[in-house]
């Protein structure tokens, strides 16, 4: 009888880790954030965007239909999707695009490119499929957003990958100043780029919002210490999930949706982020 007893507990044991590791890999979370600024056009109070990242191919039902499910509510007026659309290492373009094409009737999508995008060698087609399906592909430019008869910029660079180069912060800086060099002190500036650790930098052309991912939300989260690891800044990395802000820069993170070289995501569910702007009074 007790070894009975100990088999059954085990295969209980299994089946509740195995449940457990489905959902911190499967379960949606969308998170809400507020952001306040006295220097955004009051035409756009209360202006949602919503913010989603790193997919890596992964697909969440038919057709992506629970992904899909989380989003309809929310009612954006831009989505932005910042980077690893698709993963290098098990390249699939269909999945990637079955929710791209579905974002398009919902609102309009702005998109850059991540890190795998570079490293796949496919970008190419990927790009034209996109185009081809009404998608803003942001490549180291810029576009005037309107409502209500007034403007902000937003802003898209290209992963430091794409293409390669040896000094990423170097490149990256380039770009930053080719896509800024015709913008004034009076405009509101929303950037997408895919890393986070070069939010020092982002700084310094004084943008108002950044939003970005890469860093899978550390993949391991542990209560009171946050994310475990991430690409470009190693164990117990500064930029994981969420808000921060630098010299008046302020960027939201998101732990993004699919995973990469790491197969599991642990306290860390795949994420939508739903911003919603604020002009702030004074």
């Amino acid at each position: 009888m007790k070894k009975k007893h100990k088999m059954f507990a085990g295969a209980a044991g299994v089946l509740v880790l195995a449940w457990f590791f489905y959902n911190q890999n499967n379960s949606i979370v969308t998170t809400h954030l507020t952001m306040q600024s006295k220097d955004l056009p009051v035409g756009f109070d209360d202006y949602k965007i919503v913010h989603l990242s790193d997919l890596h191919s992964k697909s969440f039902g038919e057709d992506q239909h629970k992904l899909i499910g989380e989003i309809q509510g929310l009612e954006p007026d831009i989505f932005v999707f910042t980077g690893d659309l698709v993963d290098s290492r098990r390249y699939n373009e269909q999945t990637s695009m079955n929710l791209m094409e579905q974002l398009t009737d919902i609102a309009p999508v702005y998109y850059v490119t991540g890190n795998h995008e570079a490293r796949s060698g496919k970008f190419k087609g990927l790009e034209n499929k996109l185009e081809a399906a009404g998608i803003h592909v942001m490549r180291n430019r810029s576009v005037e957003l309107e409502r209500q008869g007034e403007f902000i910029q937003l802003l898209g660079v290209d992963d430091p990958l794409q293409p390669a180069d040896d000094d990423e912060r170097n490149a990256m800086e380039e770009r930053l100043a080719r896509v800024t060099e015709k913008m004034n002190g009076d405009d509101f500036m929303i950037l997408l780029s895919h890393r986070p650790e070069l939010l020092s930098l982002y700084s310094q052309f004084e943008v108002d919002l950044v939003f970005s991912g890469h860093a899978h939300g550390g993949q391991i989260r542990l209560p009171w210490i946050g994310g475990m690891i991430a690409p470009g800044q190693g164990l117990f990395p500064e930029y994981t999930a969420g808000e921060y802000t630098e010299n008046g820069t302020a960027m939201v993170v998101s732990r993004g949706l699919g995973n990469s070289l790491f197969p599991l995501r642990v306290f860390n569910r795949p994420e939508i982020i739903a911003v919603t702007l604020k002009a702030e009074e004074g």
